[in-house]
């Protein structure tokens, strides 16, 4: 792998996984519209993801931070057999994000036919054409207010169910997580920032199951110095877009996304159609 290609990837991956738009469609899209399938080791894709969750760790510290001491709070209140009331918002969240992850264990079965579709144009140049059309609806539902203190478990559950649709490839996991939430009266700033929080135990849950697969492949040591500038990459970028969503949520618009995954959609499918044909 070049340095040119592992930025570039890296800028990929850094701004699609966060932005409402489809990390896993535009690295799928690079991959074989741009020639570079065989030369992606699956090391560097895995070390990609971890460059984006260190974004949202860095992004979102003050969360993560009142949720670890909630849950070791939680803890000594279970051993003592209290129960506080009422219960704290960032303890409160944890379960909400132990219930939305729940949905992704029933890819488990399907994981190697929904990885496959990352090979199909077709199909993710329609999944990027749906993320948009769903994009485009959100900013057309009435503003909610639900937060971590008033949403329900069967709302997350929803959620969660969104992002378990979001592991085909070309259907946005922000895009659908977020949309989801704004379609069950979800505050729009708590709708993006409870999508990266989920992100976190799907991103580490889908990285240990790449991690075996690419030790099981081989890892070239001696291009990881290459692998980690494509890594900087995407965390860096991650970070900027994560704070640009933010500002987009406040103002409550996401139509912008909209139209580029349309297209980028359209413009997948006459590459192809032009790829096949030549």
């Amino acid at each position: 792998m070049t340095l040119f290609s592992s930025l570039l990837l890296g800028l990929i991956q850094g701004a699609a996984e966060f932005l409402p738009i489809s990390s896993s469609g535009h690295l799928a899209i690079a991959e074989h519209l741009l020639g570079q399938a065989t030369e992606i080791p699956d090391f560097f894709d895995v070390l990609l993801h971890l460059g984006t969750l260190a974004a949202v760790f860095i992004a979102y510290w003050e969360d993560i931070r009142d949720m670890l001491l909630e849950l070791i709070g939680g803890v000594q209140d279970l051993a003592r057999g209290t129960t506080p009331s009422p219960v704290p918002p960032a303890r409160r969240l944890i379960l909400l994000i132990i219930v939305g992850t729940l949905p992704l264990f029933a890819v488990l079965p399907v994981k190697d036919l929904v990885e496959g579709l990352a090979d199909n144009m077709y199909f993710i140049s329609a999944a990027l054409i749906v993320t948009g059309s769903l994009l485009f609806a959100s900013d057309r539902v009435a503003k909610g207010r639900k937060t971590e203190k008033t949403v329900s478990l069967a709302d997350v559950l929803l959620v969660g169910a969104a992002q378990a649709v979001a592991t085909c490839p070309g259907i946005s996991r922000s895009g659908m997580t977020i949309t989801t939430g704004c379609f069950l009266g979800f505050d729009r700033r708590f709708a993006v920032r409870f999508s990266f929080l989920l992100s976190i135990p799907a991103i580490l849950g889908a990285n240990i199951l790449a991690l075996k697969d690419a030790l099981e492949t081989g890892i070239l040591w001696e291009e990881v110095p290459v692998y980690l500038a494509g890594v900087l990459t995407a965390a860096v970028v991650g970070y900027a877009c994560i704070r640009l969503l933010k500002y987009i949520a406040g103002k409550g618009r996401f139509g912008f996304f909209a139209y580029y995954c349309w297209a980028a959609g359209v413009a997948t499918l006459v590459l192809t159609v032009i790829q096949l044909s030549a």
